[in-house]
Parts: C-alpha cells; structure tokens; sequence
C-alpha cells in the first residue's frame, strides 16, 4: 500500500471501533494516519441546524476534543496521526481529505444512519465506498 491511511470520525462508539482499525493499519504499514472529523461552526451551531441534521456533524469545539482523542490514541500505539477538522459534509470531507492526500486507504465503519436522515443526508458508508478515489475498509462496528 502507497500513501496515508484516512479515517473519519464523530466521536461515537461505532466511528471508535473504525478509528481503531485504521490505527492498527497504520502501525502495521508504518503509514501516517489522517483524521476527520466534520463540523459546523459553533455561530452556527446544531440548535439551529434542521432536525435531520443533528447529529450528523458537530460544533467544532467537540470535533476538536475527538480529533485530540484519537490523536492520544495513535500516539500511544506509537502511529502518527494528523487530525483534520472540516466544515461540512462528513463524507464529501473524507473523500476530499484522500483525493488531496493520494491516500492508499480510506477506513470507515459501516454504522449508517436512520432510513429518514439517509434519505435526507445520504449514508456516510455508501457515499465513500461510491465515490473514494482509493482502496476503502469498511469495518463491521456493529
């Protein structure tokens, strides 16, 4: 495998088992991990997003205390991790993130969302694995 390891992230439990595996992929390619982490900015903050919205992405102050998590996490398995924290869409974030980077692997767990929010937002998954400019992980977290 040629290039960095992206793996995108929200903080949940779910995006904590895919964060995981891509930490482990890193060590055992010895690549640099990058890390996303999709946010709205706090004067917009997601009280005032739609409903279908909420959730989907976070205010940037809890995107940065998960960026500086999983940061915690590489450094402690000895990966080095570059976090990346981006307004907007979670998946256009990733996708853009590998194709800027000519990432060898995009890592995403296969958590979607609720028929309703995937109908409105589209699944964070399905629009990687579509549309990822390299090789694509998608961890059973489930």
């Amino acid at each position: 495998m040629h290039g960095p390891i992206v793996v995108g992230t929200d903080g949940s439990d779910s995006a904590s088992v895919a964060v995981g595996e891509g930490i482990e992929l890193a060590r055992a390619f010895d690549a640099v991990l990058h890390v996303v982490c999709a946010y709205h900015p706090e004067a917009v903050g997601t009280r005032n997003l739609p409903s279908e919205f909420a959730g989907s992405v976070l205010p940037d102050s809890k995107a940065q205390a998960v960026l500086d998590d999983v940061a915690a996490r590489a450094r402690q398995a000895g990966v080095k991790a570059e976090p990346h924290a981006v307004t907007g869409d979670a998946a256009e974030a990733i996708l853009d993130l590998a194709e800027r980077l000519d990432a060898g692997l995009i890592v995403v767990g296969n958590k979607g969302i609720s028929s309703v929010r995937r109908y409105v937002l589209g699944n964070v998954p399905s629009k990687v694995v579509h549309h990822a400019p390299c090789s694509t992980l998608v961890v059973q977290t489930t």
